[in-house]
């Protein structure tokens, strides 16, 4: 059977990369991309199950896209929901007609309405996504994944569980895959990126990695790095692309509280990584996420995240409340903070954070900056990743996919408006 597919994809970008991988399959296999949802033969939901909200979020997508589907049409649910959570969902859902573990083809039509890893190996053999093949970019940027699953045991997350320890990809294979992206930028994405080719045994193999993607595209960003593998020599590589944007996965401030997380760090090690970084790279974009209303976080522990906010004052940061996943070391955790407290004091991080990213976005104003134009109308900086930052708001006439010379004349909140540059005539 063939026809035309629709996926739908939920989650991080790591989730979106193996959404591009289940996409080239169904390419080889004969399926065409349909325009919209209720057009497709099969519709495929890739989930996310990081937290709560996600969860939920995922079951709402596949009953709306259940809803709206045409007559006929197949509804598959795979990705972190469906690997943990994939026997649950099949007896749960009547409306999907397969909930396939992550690397089971979604095309599957041996009658079973739920494969997992138990399963999947008497039926058919798993399909790797981290090595598959991928068609070319429908932007001109694309999320790259270089590894798989994650070694690390952090209070909060799941994600081991069902995604497994880490298994970092050859330099070769995602070089071969950049070189057929046909991208202006490319992000390279992993649970643990600093970590790549640990489980090798390669030391320093995100440096070279780095040098050769750099060789190969105008613009590298790097997602998701941990504090403690963020080296002087991983600094000084990023700060030498013309991408010094740092991505880091602090998740709190707290010495006490970050050991209950099993996290490495506390605000001085930070703050002196931060200075490190900035004295390399001045003009360095940094971002961070981090959690309210972990199990035993004290107003002190809050109060010391507030401060280090005001004190290295990052670019960009995002705020979540504890989500208590089964199976965790947090779940089994007491002192657990009241959720009204939890969002209270999100709120508060939020206030402080806004304010920190609008003063920076206004002393951009004036200033001329290079931009790849992402879709007619909207471009990115350096200090821009797609999807979770800001944007630059640009004539609509420039091409998508080139890079342009602008010289920002507004900040509108965390957006900022710019006009291109005219050499030689005058700005």
């Amino acid at each position: 059977m063939s026809g035309r597919y629709w996926i739908e994809t939920l989650g991080c970008p790591k989730n979106q990369v193996d959404s591009d991988k289940i996409a080239g399959s169904l390419l080889a296999a004969g399926y065409g991309p349909a325009k919209r949802a209720t057009e497709a033969d099969l519709v495929v939901v890739n989930t996310c199950a990081f937290i709560e909200e996600a969860r939920e979020e995922s079951i709402e997508t596949i009953l709306s896209l259940s809803g709206a589907r045409r007559h006929g049409a197949r509804l598959v649910v795979t990705g972190c929901l469906a690997a943990r959570s994939g026997k649950e969902l099949a007896a749960s859902l009547p409306e999907v007609d397969l909930v396939a573990d992550v690397g089971v083809p979604v095309n599957f039509l041996g009658g079973a309405r739920y494969i997992g890893h138990g399963d999947k190996r008497g039926l058919l053999p798993k399909l790797d996504l981290l090595e598959m093949p991928r068609p070319a970019a429908n932007a001109p940027w694309a999320y790259v994944k270089i590894a798989e699953g994650c070694d690390r045991a952090c209070g909060f997350c799941a994600i081991p569980s069902f995604r497994g320890p880490q298994r970092s990809r050859a330099p070769e294979a995602i070089l071969d895959e950049i070189d057929g992206l046909n991208v202006n930028e490319v992000i390279l994405v992993a649970q643990d990126l600093a970590s790549y080719g640990r489980d090798l045994g390669r030391v320093g193999a995100l440096v070279e990695l780095l040098g050769a993607v750099v060789s190969r595209v105008a613009r590298v960003r790097l997602l998701y790095l941990y504090p403690s593998s963020l080296s002087d020599e991983l600094i000084n590589a990023i700060a030498a692309t013309n991408i010094a944007y740092f991505d880091l996965s602090l998740q709190h401030v707290s010495r006490p509280l970050l050991r209950r997380m099993r996290r490495y760090g506390d605000a001085k090690r930070f703050g002196e990584r931060i200075a490190k970084i900035r004295s390399v790279a001045p003009h360095a974009a940094l971002r961070s996420s981090f959690i309210c209303g972990y199990p035993g976080e004290t107003e002190e522990d809050h109060d010391a995240l507030l401060n280090f906010l005001g004190e290295v004052e990052l670019d960009w940061a995002g705020f979540f409340t504890f989500s208590e996943e089964k199976g965790t070391l947090a779940a089994s955790l007491g002192d657990k903070v009241d959720r009204a407290l939890a969002l209270e004091r999100l709120r508060e991080c939020g206030e402080v954070q806004d304010t920190i990213t609008a003063a920076k976005r206004q002393a951009i104003v004036g200033e001329e900056v290079e931009v790849l134009v992402d879709a007619p109308g909207i471009a990115r900086s350096y200090r821009e990743a797609p999807e979770i930052d800001g944007i630059i708001k640009v004539p609509p006439e420039l091409a998508p996919g080139s890079i342009e010379d602008v010289r920002v004349v507004a900040a509108e909140g965390p957006d900022l408006r710019a006009r291109p540059i005219s050499r030689g005539v005058g700005t």
